[in-house]
Parts: C-alpha cells; sequence; structure tokens
C-alpha cells in the first residue's frame, strides 16, 4: 500500500467570496487555481487557492457562505492551518500583514521554529511557520503581488483541538502516522517522508467546549494518496477498523473518500491526479467558472444564482 504522503488540502467556510478572494490573492500572494461550486450545494461557490500550478499539499479552498453566521472554534475542529515560509521571512510577513490591517502576533518559538499567528477577515486562525523548505517542493505564482523569495511554500501542518487523545491516535496510526515530538499538552506526528506539509499536531484541550463548524472554521482535512487504486486498498483498511468511510466520490480535480476521526474533526482522502489543469489551460486556472458535466445543464440557473466576483491581477512588488 502507497504511504499518505501529506496534507492533499485544507477547506474552510467563508462569507463574502469577493473579499475572501482578494485576501488570499492579493494579500497572501496565493492563486486562484480553480473557481467552481460546491458540488453538494451549487448555489454556493467553491474556490480554491494555491501554488502557481495548484500542486497538492499547497491548497487550501473555500465554501462561500455569504449570509452564514460565524462559527466557533473548539474541540473537535482544526485550531489552526499553518503554511511555511522561508527562514528569513517572519518580518516581511509580519509588516505585508499590519500594513494590510491584519493583526499579526509573533507566538514564540514551537518545536525550535518562530510562529507568526493572524486571522483571515472570517476568523479563519491562520499561522505561518519560518521553516527550511525542501527546495522545489512548491512553485510560486509568478505573477503574485508577494516575491517570489518571501511566497507561502505549502503547508506546513494542521492543528487538531482534541478533548482526548487516544482515540484518535489510534486512526492517525492506522494511516501511517508517527509520533515524532511533545510540547506541553502538542503532540506532533508525521507520516510518509515527514517534514513540513507531513505534520499534524494534536493540541489536548480537556476541558474546552465543542466548537461550531461555519464561517471561518475549517470543514475539513484532506491527506494525499498517489492514486486511485491506493485509495481503494486505504478504504479497504479504514473499514477493517470499524470507520464509517463514504463510497469514493469524484471532485473532477481528484477523487474523494471521507470520515469521521473519533475526535469529530473530518478527513478526507484525495488523490493527487488528475490535478486542476485537465478543464483548462494552466496559464487560466481560476478566471472561468468550471462546473462538472452533470452541473452543465444547469449552467445558466446556476451563473444566476451566484454572486458576481473580480479577479483583480495583483500589484507586483518592486
Amino acid at each position: 500500500m502507497q504511504p499518505i504522503s501529506g496534507i492533499h488540502h485544507v477547506t474552510a467556510i467563508a462569507s463574502d467570496p469577493q473579499r475572501n478572494l482578494d485576501f488570499y490573492t492579493e494579500v497572501l500572494g496565493m492563486r486562484l487555481v480553480k473557481r467552481t461550486v460546491n458540488f453538494d450545494d451549487p448555489g454556493t461557490y467553491h474556490l480554491y487557492f494555491g501554488d502557481e500550478v495548484g500542486t497538492p499539499g499547497s491548497i487550501l479552498t473555500f465554501f462561500s457562505w455569504p449570509m452564514g453566521a460565524r462559527g466557533s472554534p473548539g474541540v473537535g475542529q482544526v485550531e489552526a492551518t499553518s503554511f511555511g515560509i522561508p527562514e528569513n521571512s517572519l518580518s516581511y510577513w509580519e509588516r505585508r500583514l499590519l500594513a494590510a490591517g491584519i493583526p499579526a502576533e509573533r507566538s514564540g518559538k514551537r518545536f525550535d521554529e518562530e510562529v507568526l499567528t493572524f486571522v483571515d477577515p472570517d476568523g479563519l486562525k491562520l499561522e505561518l511557520v519560518a521553516h527550511p523548505q525542501r527546495a522545489g517542493a512548491m512553485r510560486a505564482w509568478k505573477e503574485a503581488s508577494v516575491s517570489a523569495q518571501h511566497a507561502l511554500r505549502g503547508f506546513y501542518s494542521v492543528t487538531l483541538c482534541e478533548q482526548g487523545y487516544e482515540s484518535t491516535v489510534e486512526v492517525l496510526e492506522t494511516m501511517g502516522f508517527r509520533k515524532v515530538g511533545e510540547q506541553g499538552n502538542r503532540f506532533r506526528f508525521d507520516v510518509g517522508e515527514g517534514g513540513t506539509g507531513a505534520w499534524v499536531d494534536i493540541l489536548c484541550a480537556s476541558e474546552a467546549s465543542y466548537g461550531r463548524v461555519a464561517v471561518g472554521i475549517v470543514h475539513h482535512v484532506a491527506w494525499r494518496v498517489v492514486d486511485d487504486n491506493s485509495q481503494q486498498s486505504w478504504r479497504k483498511r479504514l473499514v477493517n477498523r470499524h470507520l464509517n468511510v463514504t463510497p469514493v466520490i469524484d471532485r473532477c480535480y481528484f477523487h474523494s473518500i471521507y470520515f469521521r476521526e473519533p475526535g469529530g474533526v473530518l478527513f478526507e482522502l484525495a488523490t493527487d491526479p488528475p490535478g486542476f489543469a485537465i478543464d483548462e489551460p494552466m496559464e487560466k486556472l481560476g478566471e472561468a467558472l468550471k462546473l462538472p458535466s452533470w452541473l452543465e445543464p444547469s449552467r445558466k440557473r446556476i451563473e444566476q444564482v451566484l454572486p458576481p466576483i473580480q479577479l483583480r491581477r495583483p500589484i507586483k512588488e518592486a
């Protein structure tokens, strides 16, 4: 069985799609690599942001709920989503975020690495972690407003807020994760070859209340599997561990299975192929609304329901 290799994508919930689009492209310098809809709720956007080509491990996606209420963080949720940045870029990002009106706080060292914490316009907690990245893992977007030397380098980790420990760890170990660190009530695990993008932290908060998934909260975390055959093998293994796993679902740009780990966080296993260039050329990623074949007959009605959004070209740094 091919191992799970790390984070494929993280999906969260946003409110105003235009504000969401502006923040992630203009402030964080990510590329909109796919403009589509929530296949299960096609009257709402599903926007995908990532590196220049939408490499698995760089993709943060959003369901847009324009009239949605704010969620509440707590147990059974992703407490923070972290991106890696070059070791010398922390001060740059601190200045950039503050200049954009985004309060950013240095959270001190975590496992000997500096962490910068902030929230997006909907309250989603994000972190930037200064780390010596593996060369060539991600491709900085050439048209971004952030210079390549400071660009986000894909995911660093996700942190799960859990009331307990053992049941979640048992599932992680079934998925091939290994414990690699401990700091207070934070426990770190990695998978595959390890390193950035393959870490998950468990934050044990035994007295915290359960959170509510809505705007500003992560909906699910997707983990990378190499192909369909590997995904089927993992599905059998998870079912044999008495987890309630969905059948394979076609998401066009990857194939997915879903299950909820015992602490309450929704997990997905997503295939690396076929990728985001199957329905538009690489140089045009994210510019047009793309629909799966089964929704094309409803395109006119869907376009009438969706609020208009405009992809503005970021002003590049000198």
